[in-house]
Formats: C-alpha cells, sequence, structure tokens
C-alpha cells in the first residue's frame, strides 16, 4: 500500500492519536513537515490518501503552501483518494471544494460536547457512536459546507463541527488529542487562555480528569478513523 500524506503546519500540532491507530492497523504514513520547509509534493501519485493536521494559522493568509495544499486536495478527490482534515485541515477541504472560511462568532477552546447532526451522512458516519460526545477544541474560524457535502458533528458553539462527503471527512474539532498535546498546548498558547468564557476553557479545566476524557475522545476518534479508512481496510 501506497503511504497516506500527512501534512503537519506546526511542530506541537503532529498527528497525535492518529499515528498510534495507524500504526496498529499497519498503514503506512509519510510526515511531511511544512513546519520545517519541506515541500507539497506536486502530485498524488505516491499515496493513497492525504491528512491535514490543524495549525494557528489561518487557510485565508497569503501563505505560498496554502495554494498547493489546496491544488492537492483537489486532484486527490477528483481520484476519490480518501482525505482527512483536522481544525485548518478541515479548513483546507472546505475551501479547496468551493467552501468558505470566516470568523466564527465565538473562540472555542478546551473540552465541549458537540452532538451528531439529524441526517442520513451523520447516520453513516456515526453509526455506534453516542449522540453527545465531548471533545476537544482550539479555533476561532469556521469552515461553510461545501455542495453536497453533509454536516455530521454540531454544537451550539459553532454549528459546522465536521462534515463528510464521499471518502472525504473534515473536521473542526481536534479528535487526535493526546494527553500531553493538551497539555503543551495549553502552556504554547496560554496567551489565549488569559479570558476565560463559556467557549474558552482556562489552563486548568481543560487538563482536569485529562486522563478519562482522553480514553473517552479516543474511542471516538478511533471509530471515526476506522470508517474514514474503509476503502484502504477493504471494509
Amino acid at each position: 500500500m501506497k503511504p497516506l500524506y500527512v501534512f503537519r503546519h506546526i511542530q506541537c500540532e503532529g498527528p497525535g492519536y492518529l499515528a498510534e491507530v495507524l500504526d496498529h492497523l499497519e498503514i503506512p504514513y509519510r510526515l511531511i513537515a511544512i513546519d520545517q520547509g519541506e515541500p507539497v509534493p506536486a502530485d498524488t501519485a505516491g499515496c493513497s490518501g492525504l491528512v491535514f493536521m490543524g495549525g494557528p494559522m489561518s487557510v485565508n493568509d497569503p501563505l505560498p503552501w496554502i495554494e498547493q495544499e489546496l491544488a492537492l486536495i483537489r486532484t486527490a478527490a477528483d481520484r476519490q483518494l480518501p482525505i482527512l482534515g483536522h481544525c485548518l485541515g478541515g479548513q483546507l477541504i472546505s475551501k479547496a471544494l468551493g467552501g468558505e472560511i470566516m470568523k466564527n462568532r465565538v473562540r472555542e477552546i478546551g473540552w465541549h460536547a458537540v452532538s451528531k447532526a439529524d441526517n442520513a451522512t451523520a447516520a453513516d458516519w456515526l453509526d455506534g457512536q453516542p449522540d453527545t460526545m465531548e471533545l476537544f477544541h482550539w479555533h476561532g474560524e469556521t469552515f461553510s459546507i461545501p455542495v453536497g457535502a453533509g454536516v455530521i458533528l454540531e454544537n451550539a458553539h459553532c454549528p459546522h463541527q465536521a462534515f463528510a462527503l464521499d471518502n472525504i471527512l473534515a473536521l473542526q474539532c481536534h479528535v487526535e488529542m493526546t494527553a500531553p498535546m493538551v497539555q503543551e498546548w495549553a502552556t504554547l498558547y496560554a496567551d489565549e487562555l488569559k479570558d476565560p468564557a463559556p467557549s474558552v476553557q482556562s489552563a486548568a479545566q481543560m487538563t482536569a480528569g485529562l486522563d478519562g476524557r482522553i480514553a473517552a475522545a479516543q474511542e471516538v476518534a478511533e471509530r471515526l478513523y476506522r470508517r474514514w479508512l474503509q476503502s484502504l481496510l477493504g471494509t
């Protein structure tokens, strides 16, 4: 099997729990470190799918690699390759498929509940998932839903938490989190936590009961990842 291309845009926002799932399933992947100046591949000939991680930049920023990744997403979609995006990665997918990225009405940071959307796409992608689940968030922007895609997760802070289309999954929330990642982000991005609000948790709030929260979130993540990997797993 050709490897998945996993795009990292900042060192602290790597594949996290996704890497554990891929290793367990023996699915090869190649980390492409955009943060280290590694170039975006010119085409998708060498991969079996694309994964895009998060980052503090905006999809609307004039960074050369953003346009290159958008073009690669369009190529992969045309080839019907599986594509997965987390937060910034989900926004990249939306924009590549004709959606818009705009400021969310509130910043959403920390552990917040999301719910299944009431539609056939959500029923398919979230089969076996609880109706409501607590997941991790860290974003100030959000995406619109491209034509043909369906919302699968939503909440009051951000109605568009995830969408799916064929074998494409775009997430606004961060299902890839591990406990060390949460602790690291709470330290590195501490300046964003100075004014806690209903949608913004303090470092103490987001690290409280962390092991239990991570365990529950990773159960959700594993089911989502396995659903996304169906075409590669032959299931």
